[in-house]
């Protein structure tokens, strides 16, 4: 009998634990899954959440239709304060960029923490920058661009998108660094920022590499640095930016993906397997290698802990440039 009951607690205790727990394995989204992105069409970011939501549907990740939702506005604070509106909703998430730290560090009006508020699911991927001119233009490396911004203050100009981009922050720590001054016009879109380079109504412009490549190699644009800790393959014979003679400290753009606050465990559990399975696929490794990105895969508990550091190195880069500090 002894023997008998010990059987029937081990089985009365299965039966208990799988009742408790079928919810993380069976979470499935049951109705189409929005991917936010904070920019508007032909930006760097809006191409980056197309292509999670084409590669979730060719790899079979998910089982509903993805569509991106364009929220542009205030940097990130328009698609944040969407997001945080979001609460519980196990169908929305966003792509992240580092404009959504800083915005929440230097804007009064954004609100939404993006570790605190929010709920990180996985970091993705991390992007050098390259710095490109038209191929016409008379300056064949960074150092001749900033030595000819030293000698006409205010006139040379620099496409970009928020002003509390990666691009900005990079252009006023060299400018701070060096003496030289140019001006730093910013676009809502991506493809209006590659339109004004080349046009000329801009002189400068610092990319992903994925997103100018085909214009480098159609001869239109040309590369005069990298800001990336070694030279990319593709650009062997191009300096980074500590090789043309100037110390930044590391920069990373970082791309990730978030949920609203309170998103449910087991809908957290199953995107965040969602983006383990796709750092393994075929399609994700052939796009991490065509656009020269390093595969920065974390998951949710790793990613949260990585933007609270983050965030503190942001804030001491962006008091470096005299920019004011709201939070």
């Amino acid at each position: 009998m002894l023997i008998d009951r010990r059987t029937a607690g081990l089985i009365i205790a299965s039966v208990v634990l799988a009742l408790a727990t079928p919810a993380l394995a069976q979470f499935q989204p049951t109705r189409p899954l929005e991917l936010v992105a904070h920019n508007g069409p032909g930006s760097g970011n809006d191409a980056f959440a197309r292509t999670l939501a084409a590669l979730f549907e060719q790899e079979k990740l998910v089982p509903v239709r993805v569509q991106v939702v364009n929220k542009p506005g205030g940097g990130s604070t328009t698609a944040a304060a969407y997001m945080a509106s979001k609460a519980g909703d196990p169908n929305t998430l966003a792509v992240y960029t580092n404009t959504w730290l800083i915005d929440h560090l230097v804007q009064q009006a954004a609100q939404v923490s993006l570790y605190q508020t929010l709920t990180p699911v996985a970091r993705v991927v991390i992007e050098p920058g390259l710095f490109v001119v038209r191929a016409d233009a008379p300056w064949n490396n960074l150092k001749e661009f900033i030595e000819a911004a030293k000698a006409a203050p205010g006139k040379l100009k620099q496409s970009g998108g928020s002003i509390t981009a990666r691009e900005n922050i990079v252009r006023q720590l060299l400018a701070k660094s060096t003496g030289a001054n140019w001006a730093f016009i910013s676009f809502p879109s991506g493809s209006e920022r590659m339109a004004a380079l080349l046009g000329g109504h801009v002189n400068l412009m610092m990319i992903d590499p994925g997103e100018g490549i085909e214009q480098v190699r159609a001869g239109k644009l040309k590369v005069l640095a990298q800001l990336a800790d070694t030279r990319l393959a593709a650009f062997k014979d191009i300096p980074t930016v500590k090789e043309s003679g100037y110390e930044l400290p590391k920069i990373p753009q970082v791309r990730g993906v978030i949920g609203p606050p309170n998103m449910p465990a087991e809908a957290l559990a199953f995107y965040e397997g969602v983006f383990k399975k796709l750092a393994q696929t075929s399609g994700w490794k052939k796009y991490i290698a065509d656009n020269y990105f390093e595969d920065g895969h974390q998951g949710a508990a790793e990613s949260r802990k990585f933007l609270a550091e983050f965030e503190g190195e942001l804030r001491e880069q962006l008091q470096t440039t005299g920019a004011k500090i709201v939070r």
